[in-house]
């Protein structure tokens, strides 16, 4: 609902907003990308931003892809619902996904993000301001919690850091959406070979 509130404070439209709710499915993308248009930043900075966050679905979709099963257009409506909650419900560790977790997890926060969103964007006036019930907090949250059992080794602990630094370095200076990018610069950081 949070995300449904934002986007018709930075002016989408009620269709727009649900549409790219039912189709982008991302919420990082798709906070990013009002975020930046909330902010005086381009369309192309928000495009940008939210490919380069759903950039991290292409290995999800690799780790997954064998238990995605049946004919195209099944497959393709099932890897729609691969996110990373669904994804990180139906890891088995060793390479192995529980099928019918990260399909019907994957569902379950599909209704629940395009039902949230249209509420958001048609009653959110009603809610008030989204910072005042802690919902601006939800999102950071997730992803502290994504992020924490990733940082273990040297590498993903340099690379968070430097990111955050050139974040915080480059807010103050340029437009929104910017930071975002050149922040994501430090991910490359993984491609090294230890």
């Amino acid at each position: 609902m949070s995300w449904g509130v934002l986007a018709g404070d930075a002016g989408i439209s009620v269709p727009a907003a649900i549409v790219m709710s039912s189709t982008t499915f991302g919420a990082s993308a798709q906070f990013a990308a009002v975020s930046i248009l909330a902010n005086g930043g381009g369309v192309g900075a928000a495009v940008i931003a939210a490919v380069l966050l759903n950039a991290r679905y292409g290995p999800i979709a690799v780790s997954v892809a064998p238990v995605i099963t049946g004919n195209g257009g099944l497959r393709l409506l099932q890897s729609h619902l691969v996110i990373d909650e669904s994804w990180a419900l139906a890891n088995r560790g060793g390479g192995r996904f529980d099928r019918r977790m990260l399909v019907g997890a994957g569902a379950v926060m599909y209704a629940a993000w395009v039902g949230g969103t249209a509420l958001g964007i048609v009653a959110g006036d009603l809610l008030g301001d989204p910072a005042s019930l802690g919902l601006d907090a939800a999102f950071p949250a997730l992803f502290v919690a994504l992020l924490a059992p990733q940082v273990r080794h040297r590498r993903p602990v340099t690379a968070a850091v430097l990111g955050a630094a050139i974040a915080l370095a480059l807010v103050p200076f340029t437009r929104a959406g910017i930071p975002i990018m050149a922040a994501s610069v430090a991910c490359l950081l993984g491609l090294r070979k230890p």
